[in-house]
């Protein structure tokens, strides 16, 4: 069994050879709480979700690493535009607000916990450490104006510009602090020095003065925490290669850490083919998401293209997954059904078919899997007709497997809510009293009643399947 991934830094499909056997490493950037979680933060929450997952069932030990961004420009904006619309919040309360939102949206989602899940300003004296550290190394230094800012010399570092195969002359300016105070200005910052029109609790002691760190610092010192100095796999989305993991990469290496073996980078997702943007007015927030269909279905919806492809979001987006969902849902629930109280009906065991593993293996080719997936439905729903009860114990077992790599298994504990509220169970009530009269009137042989019931049972949404046991109905 060889993992194969693509890997951004040498742009090729590669083998995961984990530093340390049968254990493997993750750290995935997440998010920069400053305002509610969209549709692109989901996705990507998922992606490493469904790498993970794979990962430990091929054996291996994962240790997962998702940071929260909680002190940031971005953040400190976001209080000071608050304050002047005349709802002031400090800017701590507001990080904890946002991250609280993130951590429902994942958990809706069925994205397991991370292993740990590092705060940024819990780890501010690991990113002094690693600032004084490159300082040292004459790969950094203090601003000459006494600001308080600190530098990352990118003229320093022969190799800057690697992961992303850029020259520096090529690059953009880092727009991420004053410029009169650097040397080059691609030159980013590492510490921020503290400002008037800031608040003191945004501000913490350093040799260089009080303030704060730099975004890429933050990464770099929590990874280097928790996983060491070397690791295995750096994850996040396209849009952060440039220039935050270049930066990442670049201060990590210069201050002697091997840091990742490999980066892997998830791909974005679009609105109607188009990029999300403020501008554009065209975001989606996970929780109108979540609130506009069931989770699973959301999860199937984000988890089926490739991780390394483009989502294209579209009015019929949630359709199609509930469609594609509900064939998985109904064969299961068809198959328990039938195979009750025979000697078939045997406990699910957790082996998935071979394609399905040569698929997910191959850079977490999850669409070739899921077409494993629906084969083996459409295999189990003819095995059903024919009244295969072995062969069709087996494609249920399969597919409860496969679905429960994916994440998306319905008979998994944590969806068993989502058809259990009071209004399904009203309606099953009324479902079963139409279906018994239906039944007494198809022993009356009042056939016209009997189909009349079925069909307003169909225009409803409702499938009535009758068998060897009765009559029995699903809905999507």
């Amino acid at each position: 069994m060889t993992i194969r991934l693509y890997d951004t830094r040498s742009a090729s499909l590669v083998d995961l050879e984990p530093r340390e056997a049968g254990k493997v490493g993750i750290y995935v950037c997440g998010p920069t709480v400053q305002a509610a979680p969209h549709i692109g933060h989901l996705r990507s929450a998922l992606v490493y979700d469904i790498w993970r997952r794979w990962l430990t069932y091929r054996g291996l030990d994962v240790t997962l690493v998702r940071n929260v961004t909680d002190i940031d420009d971005k953040i400190l904006n976001q209080t000071v535009d608050a304050t002047a619309a005349g709802s002031p919040e400090q800017w701590w309360a507001l990080a904890y607000r946002i991250e609280l939102e993130f951590t429902a949206g994942y958990s809706e989602l069925g994205i397991l916990p991370p292993t740990y899940e590092p705060r940024a300003t819990a780890n501010i004296s690991e990113m002094r450490e690693l600032i004084t550290k490159l300082i040292e190394r004459g790969h950094a230094y203090a601003a000459a104006d006494d600001s308080g800012d600190v530098y990352f010399d990118t003229q320093s570092w022969p190799a800057y510009g690697e992961l992303t195969r850029q020259k520096l002359d090529d690059m953009v300016v880092a727009a991420d602090a004053d410029p009169r105070s650097k040397r080059d200005p691609r030159d980013f910052a590492l510490w921020k020095g503290s400002k008037p029109t800031e608040p003191e609790s945004a501000s913490w002691t350093s040799p260089w003065g009080n303030g704060r760190p730099g975004w890429h610092v933050e990464c770099s010192a929590m990874s280097r925490r928790y996983l060491g100095g070397a690791f295995d796999i750096h994850g996040g989305g396209l849009d952060l290669r440039f220039p935050h993991h270049e930066n990442e990469l670049a201060q990590s290496s210069a201050a002697g850490d091997d840091f990742a073996n490999h980066w892997v980078h998830n791909g974005m997702v679009n609105v109607n083919g188009q990029k999300m943007s403020k501008s554009l007015g065209n975001s989606v927030f996970a929780r109108d998401l979540l609130d506009a269909a069931r989770p699973i279905v959301v999860r199937y919806l984000l988890g089926a293209a490739h991780y390394r492809s483009t989502i294209d979001y579209t009015d019929g987006s949630l359709d199609e997954a509930e469609a594609a969902f509900e064939r998985l849902e109904v064969f299961i629930e068809r198959a328990a059904r039938r195979l009750r109280d025979t000697r078939f009906d045997v406990a699910n065991t957790n082996e998935v078919p071979g394609a399905f593993g040569e698929a997910m293996d191959d850079d977490l080719a999850v669409p070739q899997a899921l077409a494993v997936v629906h084969d083996t439905i459409r295999a189990g729903n003819a095995a059903l007709d024919d009244g295969d009860l072995a062969a069709v114990a087996t494609a249920r077992s399969q597919v409860v497997a496969m679905a429960q790599v994916l994440g998306i298994n319905p008979l998994d504990p944590r969806w068993g809510s989502e058809r259990s509220e009071p209004a399904v169970a009203a309606l099953s009530a009324l479902v079963e009293k139409l279906i018994e009269d239906r039944n007494t009137a198809r022993t009356a042989k009042d056939f016209a009643v009997a189909d009349r019931i079925r069909d307003e049972l169909s225009a409803a949404g409702i499938t009535v399947e009758d068998d060897s046991t009765g009559s029995h109905w699903s809905l999507p």
